[in-house]
Formats: structure tokens, sequence, C-alpha cells
């Protein structure tokens, strides 16, 4: 389960929490990689990748000692909030830096082959704003197809989270941001409710793909 956010009361937070309750629930051990927390550096570095081009070489202690906890993994999920479409640096720096030639892609045998990822992304965009059909777009091609299965998962899966804003946003027709009143009382609580049944519909339908045999 990692995690990328920099606050541990933030509704990202609080999604990976309840996805971790669910997965424990079906039996899974949890292993929570909290990137802020544990203090990971996204940034790549020579150590790192001393030598792009041998896919046997050594890495740094700190990517050996994350590359071990993917490989004891059966699935890998990921909880962040959507930053311009995208993942926030953090977890981007993580797959650049963990996620290294030689040990996630650039062998005939992918070392994750048959893995699944989950991708939780939390958005502030309102279901019903025309941003969210290209969000998901966008999300399933760079984290799907250009990440997960080109290191050889057998499954992924983008969860877009909208409605994640207290205060329901949008662009109109003209590039303005649109901001509503925020959301309280009774109608809070049902917003929120609302989205974690979403969350957990992601991740209970998640379970429920039988695994592909590798």
């Amino acid at each position: 389960m990692v995690v990328a956010h920099h606050r541990s009361d933030s509704l990202t937070a609080h999604t990976a929490r309840r996805a971790a309750a669910r997965l424990e629930a079906a039996g899974y051990r949890i292993d929570l990689l909290d990137l802020h927390a544990e203090g990971f550096d996204p940034r790549m570095n020579v150590e790192d990748q001393p030598d792009w081009g041998d896919r046997e070489k050594a890495y740094s202690d700190e990517t050996h000692a994350h590359m071990r906890r993917i490989l004891d993994a059966e699935v890998v999920v990921a909880v962040f909030p959507v930053y311009w479409q995208s993942v926030p640096a953090v977890l981007k720096g993580w797959i650049d830096r963990v996620w290294n030639y030689g040990f996630a892609y650039g062998r005939s045998k992918p070392r994750l082959a048959g893995k699944r990822m989950l991708w939780l992304a939390l958005a502030g965009a309102t279901a019903d704003d025309p941003v969210a059909e290209s969000m998901q777009s966008v999300l399933e091609a760079n984290l799907s197809d250009g990440i997960a299965y080109y290191c050889g998962f057998s499954r992924s899966t983008v969860g877009l989270l909208l409605d994640a804003e207290e205060r329901p946003q949008r662009i109109d027709a003209e590039g303005n941001l649109l901001v509503g009143a925020p959301v309280a009382g009774a109608e809070r609580e049902a917003q929120y409710g609302d989205f974690d049944r979403r969350a957990r519909k992601f991740v209970e339908e998640f379970l429920a793909e039988e695994p592909v045999a590798v």
C-alpha cells in the first residue's frame, strides 16, 4: 500500500486506511509505504543509475530495500491525489528510482510478472465535469499502459475518485475556475459517505478479479 500525500489527516490518507482495512479483511497482509512519512527522496541520482545500459548494475541500498518490498507483494495499491492529471512528484520519483531498468523492465521475463496493481486516484473535479472523462483516459494510458503493463503486471486498474473536494469546482467553457460553496453538516456527511462507498467498490471489484496464471 503506497501512500503519496504529505498530510496524515488528508482524505488520501483516510482512503488508504480504509482500503488497507478492506484488504486485511480479505486476508491480505499489508506493508504500508507512506512515502512522505518514510522520507523518500524522489530525485533520481547517479547511485541509482550509474550505468543505464547495464541491467545487472548495483543500485543504492535504499532502492534495493524498496525493490524487495515490491517483489514480496502480490498486489500493489497506490493511493494519491491527482496533480495535473498525473501522480504527485513523490510517487513519480518512487517509480523512477525503484522501478528501474533491469528490475521492473528490460528483461524477457519481467520480475514483476503476474502481480496486480490498483491505482486509487483522488480528484477534485466533479463527476459532471467534462474533464473527468479525459482525466480517466490520461491516467489509464500513463499508469496502466505506460507503467504497469510495461513492467509485466497482469492486471492494472485505475479507480478515479471524483468529488474529493469539500468545495465543488470545475472549469467553464471560457476557462474560468468555478468554485462552489463548501458543503457542511448532513450534506458533507452524505458526500463523504458516498466517496467512501465508491472507494470501497473499487477495492472490492479489484479483489473479485481472478488472478491471471503465469
